[in-house]
């Protein structure tokens, strides 16, 4: 269905949110604010904190069309449909792919009327009513689409940001206006932009895609390559960890991962973002899936003669994005009833490997301990997803904190490279980095080892 879409290469909007902008640890948030807007041609609608900006356009089946996090725009925006707006009629079953980031459907197919076939339908193109729940320390607005016909649902989100971090909140909520039960799985879709933010004629050859296997998983080597090339060169499976390393092939490949979490790394400009959402232990997702990721890009066909040719390469037919997907349990709904999906996305900077995800933030290099001479070296590469200090906590052999050191301020626009020294004596036996945000809320760990002992301090 995806692949059938018209589009064209990426041309992004820089929308303004320079790293001059970002506040320093010691200077207090700004309240959140709230904004009408005029975003490539589209009436938009703005949410911005000091870290983020958020762009609607509530027209276009209320996408989030761009999220900024410190001046770098994340999204996929398709230019052939800059400023235009292609009702579901006039659409006449093409699928309109403006970008973005939005929520539809599952499953998809055309075998009955509980399959989503996928075309422009008031779901996904109808103009949505925006409107202001929230204003000041906390931001937070609705977008409320219209009844759809072909499925019986009817989709509201509600999407909110502080003050203090760029942490994004989603609220979807699916509701049945029909007067018979219906079945659906809601699923998050965001394109991101693949294209190399140097020449945007090529793609983006170090960007990657993240997510842990589940190791009791339904899936041969615990994925499922749903579409596309089973041997896709994009994937590989390394110390527990779905990779997927960006190549214009199409393809879609589903995992069936508890974890509740994916990362997206850009290791061109070492911007990431992290999407969470809560794994429903024994819920029924539509065919196991809990996390899709789809590549947009050609692929290998048999022309009349049966011979295989490559399919078009022209960026104005096949532009370079991915899509990241969250999906929700299937909900049976009856005449009335809602249901509720929650994520939240952290956006965040990397500059090394990707090794894992806490609630802190993402480890590039794992945190090192090593102790020389009542000297403890400390050593990792991180990225938070709250301003703030980083914390060592020390104890002994038996457990017991023996002390508590103040490292460095840090904040989510910042990559952390951490190379430090502390004191310490003899019974230091493990530490644990821990994020302390500004509020004096502890965030969680970014690493906690036992410490090395170096033979020549004792």
């Amino acid at each position: 269905m995806r692949s059938s879409a018209v589009a064209c290469f990426f041309a992004v909007a820089m929308v303004a949110l320079t790293a001059s902008a970002q506040p320093s640890p010691s200077t207090p948030p700004s309240a959140c604010r709230i904004q009408s807007v005029v975003f490539d041609g589209w009436q938009a609608q703005q949410v911005a904190n000091d870290w983020v900006q958020l762009t609607f356009v509530p027209q276009l089946g209320g996408r989030l069309m761009q999220v900024n996090f410190n001046g770098h725009p994340y999204l996929f925006v398709n230019p052939v449909y800059k400023g235009k707006y292609i009702s579901p009629a006039e659409a006449a079953g093409r699928w309109i792919n403006y970008g973005g980031d939005k929520i539809w459907p599952l499953p998809e197919g055309n075998d009955d009327e509980q399959h989503w076939q996928g075309a422009s339908t008031p779901l996904d193109d109808g103009p949505y009513a925006f409107s202001v729940l929230a204003q000041g320390p906390r931001c937070t607005v609705r977008l409320e689409g219209p009844p759809d016909p072909p499925t019986g649902l009817q989709y509201t989100r509600e999407i909110s940001i502080g003050s203090d971090s760029p942490e994004i909140f989603f609220h979807a909520i699916t509701k049945n206006f029909t007067g018979h039960s219906i079945a659906w799985s809601v699923q998050t879709v965001s394109q991101y932009n693949l294209s190399d933010a140097s020449d945007p004629t090529q793609y983006n050859h170090d960007f990657w895609a993240f997510a842990p296997l589940n190791t009791s998983s339904s899936y041969l080597n615990g994925y499922h390559v749903r579409d596309g090339l089973a041997n896709d060169p994009s994937f590989s499976v390394k110390d527990g960890l779905f990779r997927l390393n960006w190549r214009y092939l199409e393809n879609e490949v589903w995992l069936d991962a508890t974890a509740g979490w994916i990362a997206l790394v850009d290791g061109a400009t070492h911007y990431a973002m992290v999407e969470k959402t809560k794994h429903i232990a024994g819920g029924d997702y539509p065919d196991k899936a809990t996390v899709i990721f789809y590549k947009n890009g050609p692929t290998v066909q048999l022309n009349a003669k049966g011979m295989p040719y490559l399919t078009s390469t022209n960026l104005e037919e096949t532009p370079y994005y991915t899509e990241a997907e969250l999906n929700s349990p299937m909900s049976v709904l009856g005449p009335g009833e809602t249901y509720a999906f929650d994520t939240n996305w952290l956006p965040s900077r990397l500059s090394h490997d990707f090794t894992t995800v806490t609630d802190a933030g993402l480890v590039g290099k794992p945190l090192v301990a090593r102790s020389t001479a009542g000297k403890l070296d400390l050593s990792g590469s991180f990225g938070v997803f709250f301003p703030g200090e980083l914390k060592a906590y020390l104890y002994d052999e038996g457990g017991l904190e023996e002390s508590e050191v103040a490292l460095q301020a840090v904040r989510p626009q910042d990559a952390v490279e951490l190379h430090q020294t502390i004191s310490t004596t003899k019974k230091a036996a493990r530490v644990s980095i821990h994020l302390v945000d500004g509020n004096g809320v502890d965030r969680g760990a970014l690493g906690e080892v036992f410490v090395t002992i170096n033979d020549e301090g004792h």
